[in-house]
């Protein structure tokens, strides 16, 4: 089915390396091939483009080229009422493989049933991918994937900041659209991890700096959006998180290990807001017999001894908790996602010694997207592909402060078509599912919002999708998602 098309060069730069070595980077460029795959039981054909395309300075000049794949489905002519998906992953630095060939693309990495890797690596159909019902482009920032500045002499402030990174994003954006002539379409935004900061800002950029309105942003795993949470709320915010992971492996009271998940974890909730961060806000001030009292619950709730709760004044730091919860088992957990195990060099400690997760995500995705890009895309080129991309300092500071919570808020209150669902994994540790609950009730202080603002929380990770059963109800929501958030045929955006 593969129909490869040769490379359409424009520019041609060189990269030098500090080793003195040169690679080309082609500034301008596509590969197309032609495919199919079997989503929900019925044959998508589809057209895969990959390639590259230029960041344009404000004179006008080429600074930098991204690397993207835009999938399209080829027996659809009409793309005026077919949602476009643009896809980002995280980081910074994180190259878009993550959910190119984890989660809704046309082909899958080869894992097991849980997501851990299998040999021999590579890639499958994916018979959960979004593309019977959206198409897709994956894009990949300066120094993710094969994207890189021009060269050396270019400022790393044009790309490595909250805000500059959303601007000359933006801007790519405007232009990819207006080549593949996607205006009329309805477009979404779907990120991951410090993509949901990415297309948070992304979604009131666009309004604002280049006119482009948005049916729909999906944040995958969120992360704080700059929404603020600091002391007592920070510190407790992670329990329900501590509890989801003790019932996963299987160490919490007899009582509540017996009991669902979800049966559970709305008692840990109201527990942490009606009474740990009340207890915690007293600090030293709290009566010993109450601190007591709470150490308990917190105990019942963590998997943890009521001993170590009260070692640490009732705020046990996540680190701690990923080396301390299995220590008697003699693992540590991983942070991305508690289900996964790993081994360190000595049972004592604060903190484990690796993430037992990543690596076994990247043992598993970097083989698979360097061989699926060369050989089932065609995309010919000798630059490494940044699974993992250099891009500190990363600025977050004055013009690059993070509002991206506001700015989201911002976009929704100004265009009446745009809807907003989060989705979490209950065991995920860095941006855990109560914190994206609690960003969700955040968001919008006055509330009239909130009808257009969702939530789901599946039982794997970080990446959700990694799990089979959490993959097929994930992408089954994003396309429950996508029917909510098409307008009718002739419904204004009014209030």
């Amino acid at each position: 089915m593969k129909q490869p098309i040769t490379l359409f060069l424009i520019y041609l730069v060189t990269l030098t390396f500090s080793s003195a070595q040169t690679r080309s980077l082609k500034l301008d460029s596509d590969v197309v091939t032609n495919d199919q795959v079997t989503i929900k039981g019925k044959v998508v054909p589809y057209k895969a483009t990959a390639g590259t395309q230029p960041v344009w300075d404000e004179n006008g000049k080429p600074i930098a080229s991204l690397f993207y794949v835009y999938y399209e489905r080829s027996d659809v002519s009409d793309k005026t009422t077919r949602p476009l998906f643009i896809s980002f992953n995280g980081g910074p630095g994180a190259a878009s493989c993550w959910m190119h060939i984890g989660y809704t693309g046309p082909k899958r990495v080869m894992t097991d049933s849980e997501g851990y890797p299998m040999q021999p690596y590579g890639v499958r159909d994916n018979p959960n991918s979004i593309l019977d019902v959206a198409d897709i482009v994956y894009v990949e920032p300066v120094n993710t994937g094969f994207s890189r500045a021009i060269n050396d002499s270019i400022p790393k402030s044009k790309f490595f900041g909250v805000n500059a990174d959303i601007k000359y994003l933006a801007e790519w954006l405007n232009v990819f659209v207006g080549r593949k002539n996607r205006w009329p379409s309805p477009k979404y935004l779907i990120g991951e991890s410090y993509g949901t900061t990415r297309v948070s800002g992304l979604a009131l950029e666009l309004q604002n700096a280049n006119w482009m309105y948005l049916n729909g942003v999906i944040l995958v795993s969120p992360t704080d959006l700059g929404i603020e949470r600091g002391g007592p709320i920070e510190a407790a915010n992670l329990l329900p998180y501590y509890s989801a992971t003790a019932w996963y492996h299987k160490v919490l009271a007899a009582d509540l290990q017996k009991k669902d998940l979800n049966d559970i974890l709305p008692e840990v909730e109201q527990f942490t807001i009606n009474e740990l961060v009340p207890a915690i806000t007293r600090g030293g001030f709290l009566e010993p017999e109450k601190k007591k009292q709470i150490a308990a619950k917190m105990a019942r709730y963590s998997g943890l001894s009521e001993k170590v709760i009260l070692e640490h004044n009732l705020i046990v730091p996540s680190t701690f908790y990923w080396k301390e919860l299995l220590r008697d088992k003699g693992y540590q957990i991983g942070r991305l996602d508690s289900r996964y195990l790993g081994i360190d060099r000595e049972t004592a400690g604060d903190r484990p010694d690796y993430a037992a997760e990543y690596t076994s995500w990247q043992h598993s995705f970097t083989p698979a997207i360097n061989y699926y890009l060369r050989q089932h895309l065609n995309y010919k080129t000798d630059l490494k592909y940044y699974i993992a991309g250099q891009t500190r300092p990363w600025d977050r500071d004055g013009a690059n402060a993070d509002r991206t919570g506001e700015n989201l808020r911002q976009a929704m209150a100004q265009n009446p078509y745009l809807h907003v669902m989060i989705q979490s994994g209950y065991f995920d540790g860095a941006t855990d599912y109560f914190n994206a609950k609690f960003n969700m009730w955040h968001i919008d202080p006055s509330g009239k919002l909130k009808s257009r603002l969702d939530w789901k929380g599946y039982r794997s990770g970080h990446m959700m999708y990694l799990r089979d059963e959490d993959m097929a109800t994930s992408t089954d929501d994003i396309r429950t998602f996508i029917q909510k958030t098409l307008p009718k045929p002739n419904q204004p955006a009014k209030y």
